[in-house]
């Protein structure tokens, strides 16, 4: 059920207080036998809240020292690239990190106009340059908790291939910091901001640097000459001063329509659940711009670290994130002839199979893996992959000449994708997608949480196919159970049943006591809730029998 104001204006009462925020970020003490207070990396890195001490100075301290002594482990010397989001405690845990990785002695790369620095700069800016071949190879880190509410705080670590750490990292800098949390940070070396901006910090002009470079992975003359007219909503994050630089500096009619910055982020419309969320794929998020649409030829979004994108069109309102990436696929293997013919499409395995139907009828080949951009990032760096994109509306693809533009989602290109989209078919995304339902079917999709407990979340992550002995799905023969992805056999931390015309994917959540149910259809939204019922039980019978 959707929160009574969902899709209205925050008030006062829905606002975080900051200077409390910050307060806590210094002086709480996490307890480390508390698994919710412990660092845990997920899918995007360490998330938490300093008011729930999740999120707190020590475990900045304790997860950058961590990170300093992986990366001199794997022989990494370079300087370290690091980036900022627009979130209260992205700052406190930015200086922190500087005190942290200068006392250590790393040369780090700040923003040059001490901004924000949206996270696809910054892989933009390791791989721009690890590709001079260098003989220190660089690494970073991002301060965001993505789309998270403002009383979040997150904290990201990029590899020299430029995305996001796979679990193999994340598990040793994570047990690291714990390590050092319960050492009373014995170990951890650190130095005053002033030492450290006097010492090891440097500048980097990320903004520039990116921008200029846009027309080598989107066709910016395109956009231009049609005259499309863009609407860009950072939703008070990061890609605030990118988007004012596109304009500029590519001559396009595009107008930043909220180029305020506020760590409450008291301009928001509240989401589904009645929180300020800056999901640029969630329409009650979105419920401002889409007021807006017609205003526009194409409106977009993005989160607070503009590596999602929310695509707005005056004819069908805010696309599902399935539905723009499907568009997006169709456009680019028909419009980028200087991609390698045997180039793939990656997706991960809870995406839409409108996917699979598109690259079929392409004549391409799939790669479906779990869930986690990670999987993308050594396709996407050899140009295996032209494009990998998460049913979350994140994605990335290759530069017009089939070099890697990025290994981490990148917003602001997905966004600007949809204007080159409409000027060069003269249509937008969404009456492209409906075309693809006249060819391909209409599919209904939604994701549904259902309770479990923390044991049986730990079941549904080892289940193994032959647990499941139904063979039907909502009156479908069942054609495949997987515990493991299709396109690289790594475990996908729960299960997947397909059926000729739907499928479900389970996995646990991370923070909370539910496990996720993915579920589509091409038979209906009638269909699509009987698949969700038959799911359940169907999750329910493996879980008790186990």
């Amino acid at each position: 059920m959707a929160h009574e104001r969902a899709g209205t204006i925050a008030l006062p009462e829905d606002l975080v207080d900051v200077a409390q925020l910050i307060t806590a970020y210094y002086s709480r003490t996490p307890d480390v036998s508390d698994p919710g207070q412990q660092v845990v990396f997920g899918t995007s890195g360490h998330r938490g809240s300093s008011l729930d001490s999740a999120f707190n100075e020590r475990h900045i301290l304790a997860t950058t020292q961590a990170i300093v002594e992986y990366r001199a482990a794997q022989g990494i010397t370079g300087p370290l690239f690091i980036g900022r989001d627009t979130h209260a405690l992205s700052e406190p845990a930015w200086t922190t990190a500087l005190e942290v990785l200068a006392a250590n002695d790393v040369t780090v790369l700040v923003d040059s106009g001490d901004r924000y620095t949206p996270t696809p700069a910054v892989s933009h800016a390791i791989l721009r340059y690890n590709a001079s071949g260098p003989e220190r190879r660089a690494d970073g880190i991002v301060v965001t908790p993505s789309h998270n509410p403002p009383r979040d705080g997150g904290f990201k670590y990029n590899p020299p291939h430029g995305g996001p750490a796979d679990s193999d990292a994340t598990s040793v800098i994570a047990a690291r910091a714990n390590e050092l949390l319960r050492a009373d940070l014995a170990g951890v070396r650190r130095v005053s901001l002033d030492t450290a901006m006097r010492t090891t910090v440097e500048r980097y002009d990320y903004l520039g640097t990116y921008v200029d470079d846009l027309p080598s992975v989107v066709d910016l003359d395109a956009v231009r000459a049609a005259g499309v007219r863009i609407g860009a909503d950072p939703l008070g994050g990061a890609s605030v001063d990118y988007w004012d630089a596109i304009a500029e500096r590519h001559n396009l009619d595009l107008t930043v329509v909220n180029p305020l910055v506020d760590s409450t982020f008291r301009f928001m419309t509240l989401d589904t659940d009645g929180k300020i969320r800056m999901d640029c794929s969630s329409p009650n998020a979105m419920a401002s711009l889409i007021a807006a649409r017609t205003s526009y030829d194409i409106a977009t979004g993005n989160d607070a670290d503009s590596d999602r994108h929310g695509i707005v069109t005056p004819d069908g309102g805010l696309m599902n994130p399935n539905h723009y990436l499907a568009v997006a696929i169709d456009y680019l293997f028909t419009h980028r002839s200087g991609w390698s013919p045997t180039a793939r499409v990656g997706k991960t395995l809870v995406s839409s199979s409108m996917i699979d139907r598109v690259v079929a009828g392409l004549g391409r080949q799939l790669l479906e893996v779990p869930v986690g951009f990670k999987w993308f990032v050594p396709g996407l760096l050899d140009g295996d992959l032209g494009f990998g994109g998460e049913e979350s509306a994140g994605a990335s693809f290759l530069r017009t000449d089939g070099r890697v533009w990025t290994t981490d989602k990148d917003g602001i290109i997905l966004a600007l994708l949809a204007s080159e989209i409409t000027a060069v078919t003269g249509k937008t995304p969404s009456q492209r997608y409906s075309e693809f339902t006249a060819e391909y079917g209409d599919p209904s999709y939604a994701r549904v949480d259902a309770p479990a407990t923390r044991e049986q979340k730990a079941v549904l992550g080892k289940l193994s196919p032959s647990q499941v002995t139904a063979t039907e799905l909502a009156g479908e023969e069942i054609t495949a159970t997987m515990t493991t992805a299709p396109g690289n056999d790594a475990a996908i931390g729960g299960l997947k049943v397909t059926t000729e015309n739907a499928w479900f994917a389970a996995r646990p959540s991370g923070t909370e006591d539910v496990y996720k149910i993915y579920a589509e259809s091409f038979r209906g939204a009638d269909h699509l809730a009987q698949v969700q019922s038959a799911a359940k039980e169907l999750v329910s019978q493996a879980l008790n029998e186990s």
